[in-house]
């Protein structure tokens, strides 16, 4: 991610609403890919302070106005209440649970998060609600783990039909490192969640039908075997002593489905992680202007500083994946799928 600054000078984050050291009120728009320093102009209108040939004038989402789980914004002459993210809700949390709406605000910002990165790689955002074939909706569920009136006694977390579904429960730092810890997994996280999930979404739109289907198979298998038999494979036997030699993640080694989808979500951090690290002067390689194999050579070198750290701090890795080959050129395949 980019960074952002006040009109001050003071550096803003992706989900500041006003600047730390003047109080200016700040908005993100998701049209122009920038924190817009606003001036109220009128009852819910802003305008935008920072940059005049910006022309913009804007309203909060209606999820920032109500609930405070939002910063984006939508202008002021259009006819949607919510931003382009918000908008792709079709279920949200009940919330007068407690402690749903603290979850509601980490799914947004993890889920906006993953909006800004699909955007700058200028792949189609669409929801349902304008294109019920191949738009993309959101469901955040709960299971009765966390609310004992829900029918559901476990809901997973994954995506069918365009809809990714995940459970509230994983926006709980507590109950999420359990089941870290209780799956085996190395990395788990919510950002992570999302950004796997759109992987299955994104598949179904690129892969599933079409000339590139057949290099799919040749890099991940093929992926008519039977999901249910090899999921059920994986959860009695675990990953293959080896599975690192071939795949990205234990869990990559599942299914091919599985593969690509854990892929496409390390593809992810991979571009947001470079160009957050290239706005703080770290690497001077944009993954969006150079080839696969240049940002997997500086991103290797990254993790390994990232990594250096965390330990210096007695944490663990913040990466703690080895890239092979075999991994490395997937990775390739689906930087060529989303540059064309």
């Amino acid at each position: 991610m980019k960074r952002f600054f006040c009109t001050c000078g003071q550096q803003a984050f992706f989900d500041s609403t006003e600047c730390v050291k003047c109080g200016q009120r700040l908005g993100y728009d998701p049209e122009i890919a920038a924190m817009v320093t606003l001036e109220e102009v009128s009852d819910g209108v802003w305008l935008a302070g920072n940059d005049p040939t910006l022309g913009g004038r804007y309203r909060f989402c209606d999820n920032g106005l109500q609930y405070r789980v939002c910063n984006w914004l939508v202008s002021a002459g259009g006819h949607y209440l919510r931003c382009r993210a918000c908008s792709l809700n079709r279920i949200i949390p009940y919330l007068d649970k407690a402690g749903n709406l603290r979850r509601w605000r980490a799914l947004e910002l993890a889920k906006r998060r993953l909006i800004y990165t699909l955007l700058s790689l200028r792949l189609p955002v669409v929801s349902q609600w304008e294109n019920p074939q191949g738009g993309l909706l959101f469901d955040f569920l709960e299971d009765k783990r966390t609310n004992a009136e829900v029918a559901e006694g476990f809901v997973g977390t994954g995506h069918a039909g365009g809809v990714i579904t995940i459970n509230v429960l994983e926006a709980d730092d507590t109950e999420r490192e359990s089941m870290r810890e209780a799956m085996n997994e190395p990395y788990r996280t919510l950002l992570g969640h999302f950004r796997h999930e759109s992987g299955h979404y994104y598949w179904s739109r690129y892969c599933e039908s079409g000339r590139k289907i057949n290099e799919f198979r040749a890099l991940f298998g093929d992926e008519r075997v039977d999901y249910r038999r090899s999921l059920d494979t994986y959860y009695l036997n675990g990953p293959a002593n080896d599975w690192s030699r071939a795949y990205i993640s234990p869990y990559a080694s599942v299914h091919p489905l599985e593969d690509w989808s854990e892929t496409w979500a390390h593809y992810l951090h991979m571009v947001d992680t470079l160009e957050t690290a290239e706005g703080y002067g770290m690497v001077n390689l944009h993954a969006a202007e150079k080839g696969p194999s240049a940002w997997l050579d500086e991103w290797s070198e990254l993790t390994m500083v990232l990594n250096e750290l965390n330990r210096s701090m007695g944490l663990a890795d913040a990466y703690p994946f080895v890239i092979g080959e075999p991994a490395r050129r997937k990775l390739e395949f689906i930087h060529r799928v989303v540059t064309s």
